[in-house]
């Protein structure tokens, strides 16, 4: 073969490889197998390798071909780059669109509603690139907006980015770089294996690979990037009329366009964009999102409405809340839980955290406080996604002052000074007084709650009320309350007292699971509470239930067994359900187990569930005569995995359980 031989066979392969590429990594079409990929470019590189002189810097052997750098040269950039404003809140975005519409009708004489196309803002790192004839010259970070990095090579091993475009445009255009979520989730656990500080989210680590000196170490992180500006045209074609049309181009193109924008008319329709986003941050998607990006959709009105001294006047960036923040702790207090659990709780100068104003946080235990090694005084990191109790995440050392107080278990009670005890391999500490007046709250509030008996009116401080007013010290006490027993007292004008009996009165009948649920045993939630009335029937054979049958129910351990039987052979416990008995308390036995389509099917849900709830998905199930667990075991069938799952999907991974997406459920409940 001649060298021009060689060099016309090169060409037609980048144009088929490059092809290839922009079929697979950005309209997710692809037309053959990784294989055939992979022979193509093998024989594009044997050529190169024979004939160096037809190597060309846009060839798609060149995606990985940098070698090391020392470091990154600076480059400038030829269009300033601009920041959005930000906006938190709807008073926010009608501040902007009150500012636009003035603007427009002085510039335009037009009172009409200005168009917004609204994108997703993506969470990831600015990248501003540079085509000449179509070919890719530079690439380069945001930088201070003058002046960058020239992040290239590593630029060219993103796949999703051409590096000759489908027109021999000279242009400049700007985007995001982005970790996928499942390439993220990957590379920390692999650096948690190997001892490594794990990422705190995909853009931290999106950013990471970009600023890494080594190509081959930035491909191996499997970076993708949506383009949505074009900041210059030099040569080619004309500019395009609106943001729309933008977008459209730059997928014409040959990049790799998010298309989860819609047009926009007023605050409202943002505002259900909004709202339909915050709900599915960073649960179901391939790429976190952290807001949206709010733009004036006409480019002559764009150009007209200009830039103030840092960012443009015809866009904005709308943020979701933040859902971590720093924050100081100012106290930790210990309280005492339904089953006597001593908790720890970080007590915390107040911090707004994902919309909501955050002063609490749970540390569940001592060992907790330990491996944080949190002291009152230090400043933390806490987290909150979505309606997830806040948690601290880490302490941040640097602003230690010295001052700060180590935290110890209690040697007593915080609530009656009781015996604190630990009982052997466990890590909780428990108030050894079965009369501990914190238990007797949380028991009561549990046992009202919903899912329970569902008594309206029954709150945390109204339970603490008449605990101390001596009207109840159990929850049997309940069913004893009259209405001249609570009218008068603070709270309780006459109609909110008949209220409170009223909903006494119709709670009095309960199904079998939701009593067992609760009497608050320890360890028995409501999935258990649903098998041991599956299996018992009766709350006469659920009461007189042996260890031995206890521990040969599917899904109840000795641990559980043990708890369950200890609960049943205090005395004290006996008589309460004797008490509700009399006080008209019905427990209804449990129906027969339905037998459907999916009778012999176990299924557990884990992680967040968007279409409904976890409980809700296994009362669907369990019509159709369906099982459901809440640990994996060989007898699950089906593990159905929502937005942050955790161990319980890992589990049946390593067992080989099927997994189940939520539409793939949804998809199985709709053809029953």
């Amino acid at each position: 073969m001649t060298e021009t031989d060689a060099l016309m066979r090169a060409e037609k392969l980048r144009v088929a490889i490059a092809d290839l590429r922009y079929k697979y990594h950005v309209t997710n079409d692809p037309s053959v197998t990784d294989t055939v990929y992979s022979s193509l470019m093998d024989e594009l590189r044997h050529l190169e390798s024979e004939f160096p002189s037809i190597k060309s810097p846009d060839s798609p052997t060149q995606r990985v071909g940098g070698r090391a750098l020392d470091s990154f040269q600076k480059i400038r950039h030829s269009v300033t780059q601009w920041s959005f404003e930000d906006a938190f809140d709807q008073e926010d975005v009608e501040a902007f669109d009150g500012r636009v519409r003035k603007l427009v009708a002085e510039n335009f004489g037009t009172t009409d509603n200005p168009e917004y196309c609204v994108e997703l803002k993506i969470d990831g790192i600015h990248i501003v690139l540079t085509y000449e004839d179509g070919k890719l010259v530079t690439a380069a970070t945001r930088g201070d907006g003058v002046i960058g990095e020239d992040v290239t090579e590593n630029i060219k091993t993103i796949q999703s980015i051409p590096l000759t475009l489908k027109k021999p445009v000279s242009i400049v255009v700007e985007g995001e770089v982005w970790m996928p979520t499942r390439v993220f989730n990957e590379l920390n656990e692999v650096r948690a294996a190997a001892g490594e500080q794990q990422f705190a989210n995909p853009r931290n680590a999106a950013a990471g690979a970009v600023r890494q000196l080594d190509p081959a170490v930035a491909a191996s992180r499997r970076l993708e990037a949506f383009l949505y500006d074009i900041s210059a045209i030099t040569d080619g074609m004309d500019e395009p009329p609106s943001q729309v049309a933008e977008l459209q181009t730059l997928a014409e193109l040959g990049f790799q366009v998010n298309h989860d924008w819609i047009m926009c008319r007023s605050v409202s329709d943002i505002m259900a964009m909004w709202a339909q986003w915050k709900e599915r941050q960073n649960k179901d998607l391939a790429y976190w999102v952290d807001g949206l990006v709010i733009k004036l959709n006409d480019r002559a009105q764009q150009k007209a409405l200009g830039y103030t001294g840092k960012a443009p006047r015809w866009g904005i960036a709308f943020k979701f809340p933040a859902e971590e923040a720093t924050t100081v702790v100012e106290k930790i207090v210990w309280q005492v839980g339904r089953t006597k659990v001593i908790t720890p709780v970080a007590h915390m100068r107040p911090v707004s955290v994902a919309g909501t104003t955050v002063s609490h946080a749970t540390l569940h235990n001592i060992d907790e406080i330990e491996r944080l090694d949190v002291r009152v005084g230090d400043t933390v990191v806490i987290e909150k996604a979505g309606d997830i109790i806040p948690k601290i995440k880490s302490v941040i050392e640097p602003l230690r002052s010295g001052e700060e107080k180590k935290v110890r278990a209690p040697k007593e009670c915080p609530v009656c000074g009781g015996e604190v005890v630990r009982p052997e391999g466990e890590v909780a500490i428990y108030c050894a007084n079965k009369k501990c007046e914190g238990s007797q709250k949380e028991a009561i509030s549990h046992f009202v709650g919903r899912g329970r008996f569902d008594i309206d009116g029954l709150g945390e401080k109204i339970v603490e009320q008449l605990i101390n007013e001596g009207l109840i010290s159990v929850a049997a006490d309940l069913f004893e309350l009259t209405y001249e027993d609570v009218v008068g007292l603070d709270r309780f004008a006459p109609i909110s007292a008949k209220n409170l009996i009223t909903s006494i009165e119709n709670a009095r009948k309960i199904t079998l699971d939701r009593f067992i649920y609760a009497l608050g045993i320890r360890h028995v939630g409501e999935e258990s509470a649903t098998r041991l009335a599956r299996r018992f029937g009766s709350l006469h054979k659920f009461l007189a239930a042996t260890p031995e049958e206890l521990s040969d129910i599917e899904g109840i351990g000795e641990v559980v067994a043990k708890s369950i039987s200890d609960y049943l052979a205090d005395e004290s416990h006996m008589k309460q359900v004797a008490r509700m008995q009399e006080h008209g308390v019905v427990v209804e036995s449990a129906a027969a187990v339905a037998i459907g389509p999916l009778t012999g099917s176990t299924f557990l849900f884990t992680g967040t569930l968007f279409s409904m709830s976890r409980t809700e998905a296994g009362e669907r199930v369990k019509k159709f005569g369906a099982e459901v667990a809440d640990t994996v075991n060989k007898k699950v069938t089906h593990v159905v995995v929502g937005a942050d799952a955790g161990s319980k999907e890992e589990k049946a991974k390593k067992m080989g359980i099927p997994r189940l997406t939520e539409g793939e459920f949804l998809a199985i409940l709709e053809k029953l």
